[in-house]
């Protein structure tokens, strides 16, 4: 099985905040894998250091042997790669309809495309022309969502996508994200919803004060709940 992302050795710095501390991971093409890790390991910095919202300090990032890791990030998202960031960070003063044309990169979503998305997210065609700045916490991250998939991607990275979703809405997203890695795409995501991770994971990365400390099957880590206490400080069956 073929990375079609790899880290490097790589090293973050925020300010005075040494962050990232030598990251090392693959992250297998056509495959979902999950980054766990307590709160404050790093999880959120190594996704926006790969999108290059915050330069490596030092390191190598390489998507499909090219590496980015001294990309602007308009670079980076023009090589295929969409991101969720936790924040949802959508823009409030536009439309739905506005924010995927502005998402997508020929200025008209397919329509077909449209279509798919709406059977996950049906909310979205509801408030079709419905300011986002309007919309409840969960249909902003359908549309963030929504956003990163508006066209198909070659890498997708997701962070924490079903924080305070209620629980009908966290299955659409599931049933999306299964059908997103089906069509192909590459996924690298934050959470803390076990069901999730286990449902739609097929890889995991642990991290711990800045450093990957466990990589192997999402099964695997999984069924051993003594491996889980060991890693992230308690059952992940408790994440439900």
């Amino acid at each position: 099985m073929t990375d079609l992302l790899t880290l490097a050795g790589v090293h973050t710095h925020i300010g005075p905040y040494h962050i990232l501390h030598g990251v090392d991971f693959g992250v297998p093409e056509g495959q979902t894998t999950m980054l766990l890790g307590r709160n404050g390991a790093g999880k959120t910095t190594t996704l926006r250091t790969i999108m290059g919202l915050w330069p490596a300090s030092s390191g190598r990032i390489a998507l499909a042997g090219q590496r980015i890791e001294r990309s602007a990030t308009p670079d980076i998202a023009r090589l295929g790669v969409g991101y969720v960031p936790e924040s949802m960070a959508v823009f409030s003063d536009l439309t739905v309809r506005e924010n995927l044309i502005l998402a997508a990169r020929e200025g008209a979503p397919d329509d077909a495309r449209l279509q798919w998305i709406f059977g996950f997210f049906p909310a979205l065609k509801r408030f079709w022309l419905s300011r986002a700045g309007a919309l409840s916490g969960g249909q902003k991250q359908m549309l963030s969502i929504a956003r990163a998939i508006v066209e198909p991607r070659r890498l997708l990275l997701i962070d924490e996508p079903t924080k305070g979703l209620a629980p009908a809405i966290v299955d659409g997203l599931i049933a999306c994200l299964k059908d997103v890695k089906q069509k192909g795409a590459t996924i690298l995501m934050v959470e803390q919803n076990f069901r999730v991770a286990r449902e739609v994971g097929d890889f995991v990365r642990v991290m711990d004060n800045g450093r990957i400390v466990y990589a192997g099957e999402m099964a695997a880590l999984a069924e051993d709940r003594a491996l889980q206490g060991r890693l992230l400080g308690l059952s992940l069956d408790s994440h439900q």
